[in-house]
């Protein structure tokens, strides 16, 4: 072997690596051997995205080079002759020549291409079919490209235009960085439409955005017209073009990555390019916007995003004749909150009796049919024969499945329990260890299997969607090395978040025996119910949205919490996250520094300047023992023999029987107000009762942002004033007035820019003012803040509103008027 070469083994293919030393990117030092690290972590999420596509390459033998002294890339369609004879492949006839392209279906083949310093992938849209011939596409795509004096931030904001025509044409969108210099956009289609009618489609989006925007989008290529505007290139919906691929590194100064993007980051005034490492980052945390463009059942570990699993399923089952479960057309693949993933084993009595076994993974029970039965025995081989992918409401069939129909005969559950996943490799091996029921067929012991593949092994090529229709042959084995009996499965996982009970806003008079109530201070943040296990923790916000990442802070819970009863299960807190000032107090207005906040990098830079405590006030389930029905006098004392204060978790006091006491107390700390709630009453998740009672000291209300007007004077150029509206009692906005005070420096530098990627041409509310509607900017009635007010007029207006900030946890269409 030459000097400086290695060889690997991944995924059972045998590769020679070389040159890792040799510099591909100079101006950060990125080494050849860092580019094919990159693609070797990033195939999970990778190559759903790209399987079954032609792979065109461009590839920098000698590296990207500087930018006085470019490096020569070559532009690659053919497949190399030195090409591994394990690497997927398909022919394409163009009109003089007939192409062999190569397929990224494998983790192997992106590191091979990586090791010829392919640093770019790109894709049509359309995909292969089981013929290895061309269909039809199966999503679209528009590049945003800026011309010369434009950028990404001209970028995003079309981005968002071009966002609501597709939801007009009922698409979803999924935004991509390109890694070079401007947006992508995808959408997801059914394969019903050509490549030509796609074009025709996209061409008269773009030129319609053009017709309303004429300022900022340009629909022709020509780049005389682009200057300061964004190109909507609809062009590469043409079967016969490309685009770079999802996750592809670029040929850039810098490693620059095309990363899919969440909205928010869109819609973020500090949306960059990422980088390479920075992208590992964020998919290695379990990012991965784009999951629902990938193909079923495709990525490194079956990392590929399933968009329908249990549409074999389906098919072969009538749901007018057959009582089993998620049959019909609108059944949904629901994760399941569980301690552990789940097996089912049934014996079924059809043409011939056999036993499914079936095992959760993905959302889904993945099925093998095994003739004889699963081995009690060691060393004992048995066939086993893949199936269908059923639903996991299946895990608790049984039943008649009435003859004629697929699988016709009686069903039997045999054994059922929870496994643990040693190994899963997709389509190859599967090892587990199930623990089945006392009385199942299993015997009430632990057993470990391996699932082995037989069928289509060796380096004759198959197209994913051929090996996916065949049955494949499988070998079910009960291994030599067996579990002790008492061996348990691993650590419960955190069940479904529980919604955050809600308070009615009230007044002292409403507290009439004061023995019955007991009061706390209302503190000034945001709620926060947080669940956590031995090895997570889970921080849900009021609507919803998993937080976790952006307060790391409240991992000291795992010091706070009792080990016993944290080891016995998962425990439940309700609280508030808030941010203190000099004087202790909490202040909304610092917390806005930490709020929507999800890369690492952000919040630690803003941790250097605002830190966030938990309050803790209930306890509603203690080591897996729900406590919502529990009184909350109880829940209340539970929580202090479970909980202790740490730095950043504190268990504030609450005045048992003396409301008047509390209140003067929260006016002399000068906080929101207080809370008094009954001490006999249970815990009503997603309710909101009269049994909690919220007294404020001052008026504050949440509201929609519907628009913006222009600063004069020294706020020329930036933000004057929000306008403000509050859905009435059926829902519908009603204009609230607006607010043009309470805002810092940082939030006038940052408001109109958020506020620009939303903007709309007509008001979404339709009782705004002639006076107020003069040079005012309208956006999409989406975003929700909070202000302080004096009182409300009769019209339904606030007078003296001061902004207090944004409330991402909220959700516009959940804002009512308080009182």
């Amino acid at each position: 072997m030459a000097t400086g070469e290695q060889k690997v083994e991944i995924d059972g293919r045998t590769l020679t690596l070389s040159n890792l030393d040799k510099v591909l990117y100079p101006s950060t030092g990125t080494t050849k051997g860092e580019v094919i690290d990159y693609y070797r972590r990033i195939a999970p999420v990778m190559i759903p995205q790209a399987t079954r596509r032609p792979a065109t390459r461009k590839r920098w033998v000698d590296g990207v080079g500087t930018e006085e002294s470019p490096g020569t890339v070559f532009f690659r369609k053919d497949l190399e002759g030195s090409a591994p004879s394990w690497v997927p492949r398909a022919e394409i006839e163009h009109r003089e020549s007939t192409s062999t392209y190569p397929s990224v279906d494998e983790t192997a083949v992106l590191v091979w291409l990586a090791q010829l310093a392919a640093l770019e992938i790109h894709t049509p849209q359309w995909r292969f079919d089981e013929e290895l011939e061309p269909s039809t596409p199966d999503r679209l795509v528009l590049d945003l490209d800026p011309g010369e004096g434009a950028g990404l931030e001209e970028c995003a904001r079309v981005a968002v235009w071009c966002r609501e025509i597709l939801a007009d044409m009922e698409l979803d969108t999924y935004p991509v960085t390109s890694g070079s210099k401007g947006i992508h956009l995808y959408a997801p289609l059914d394969g019903t439409a050509t490549a030509e009618e796609i074009g025709e489609v996209t061409h008269e989006l773009a030129r319609a955005l053009e017709a309303d925007h004429p300022e900022d989008v340009v629909s022709e290529q020509r780049r005389t017209k682009r200057t300061g505007k964004v190109l909507v290139d609809w062009s590469q919906n043409n079967g016969h073009k490309t685009t770079v691929c999802p996750y592809s590194l670029r040929g850039r100064l810098r490693p620059t990555v095309a990363a899919p993007r969440t909205w928010e980051e869109i819609e973020d005034a500090d949306l960059a390019q990422l980088e390479f490492t920075e992208v590992l980052e964020r998919v290695e945390a379990g990012t991965d916007p784009i999951a629902p463009l990938g193909l079923p059942g495709t990525g490194a570990g079956g990392a590929g995003q399933d968009r329908d699993r249990l549409e074999v399923y389906r098919s072969k089952r009538d749901p007018e004749r057959t009582p089993e479960p998620g049959v019909g057309p609108a059944a949904a693949q629901e994760a399941r909150a569980a301690e552990a993933p789940m097996f089912v084993i049934q014996e079924h009595h059809a043409s011939r009796r056999h036993w499914d076994v079936r095992l959760e993974h993905e959302g889904v029970l993945v099925s093998w049919a095994v003739p004889k039965g699963p081995p009690l025995e060691v060393d004992v081989n048995r066939l086993a024969v893949q199936t269908e992918d059923h639903p996991l409401e299946y895990g608790t069939f049984e039943g008649t499945i009435p003859r004629g129909e697929y699988g016709g005969g009686e069903v039997a559950l045999w054994d059922t329990g929870t496994i643990e996943v040693e190994r899963w490799r997709e389509g190859e091996e599967v090892i587990v260890v199930c623990h089945g029921r006392e009385d199942g067929g299993l015997g009430g012991i632990p057993r470990r299997y391996a699932f082995i593949r037989t069928g289509g092994m060796g380096e004759e090529r198959r197209s994913a969607a051929a090996r996916e229709k065949a049955a494949s042959n499988w070998l079910l084995h009960l291994m030599k090395e067996q579990p002790e009996a008492e061996v348990t499965s691993r650590p419960p996982a955190l069940g479904e978040p529980i919604s955050p009970m809600l308070a009615t806003l009230g007044r002292r008079e409403d507290i009439r025996d004061q023995d019955e109530w007991a009061v706390e201070m209302k503190w000034d943040g945001v709620r926060a119910i947080v669940a956590l296990t031995t090895e997570e923790i889970r921080v849900t916000s009021r609507n919803g949205n998993d937080t976790t990442a952006a307060f790391p802070e409240l991992r000291e819970l795992h010091e706070a919490v009792d080990p016993e009863v944290l080891a016995a299960g998962e425990v439940v807190l309700d609280g508030e996250i808030v941010a203190l000032d000099a004087q202790d107090r909490p202040s909304f207005s610092r917390l806005q520094q930490r709020l929507g906040l999800s890369r690492e990098r952000d919040v630690e830079r803003a941790r250097q300047d605002v830190e966030v405590h938990l309050m803790v006030f209930d306890l509603l389930k203690r080591g897996g023992d729900s406590l919502l029905r529990t009184p909350y006098r109880e829940r209340r004392d539970a929580l202090f023999e479970v909980v202790e204060s740490t730095a950043h978790v504190h268990l504030p006091h609450a005045d048992h029987g003396d409301v008047d006491h509390a209140i003067e107390l929260s006016q002399e700390l000068q906080l929101e107000g207080v809370l008094a709630k009954t001490e006999s009453g249970v815990y009503q998740p997603g309710r909101r009762s009269r049994t909690w009672i919220k007294i404020k000291n001052s008026r504050h209300q949440e509201v929609v942002v519907v628009g913006w007007r222009h600063g004069r004077g020294e706020r020329a150029g930036t933000l004057g004033s929000l306008l403000l509206a509050v859905p009435d009692e059926d829902g519908v906005l009603r204009y609230a007035g607006r607010v043009g005070t309470g805002f810092s420096e940082r939030d006038l530098e940052q408001i109109t820019t958020r506020l620009r990627s939303r903007s709309r041409k007509t008001p979404p509310v339709r009782d705004v003012p002639a006076p107020e509607r003069r040079d005012a900017e309208w956006v999409r009635a989406d975003l929700v803040g909070e202000v302080r007010y004096g009182e409300r007029t009769e019209s339904g207006r606030l007078r003296h509103p001061v902004w207090r900030g944004w409330r991402p946890d909220k959700q516009a269409q959940d804002v009512r008027w308080e009182g």
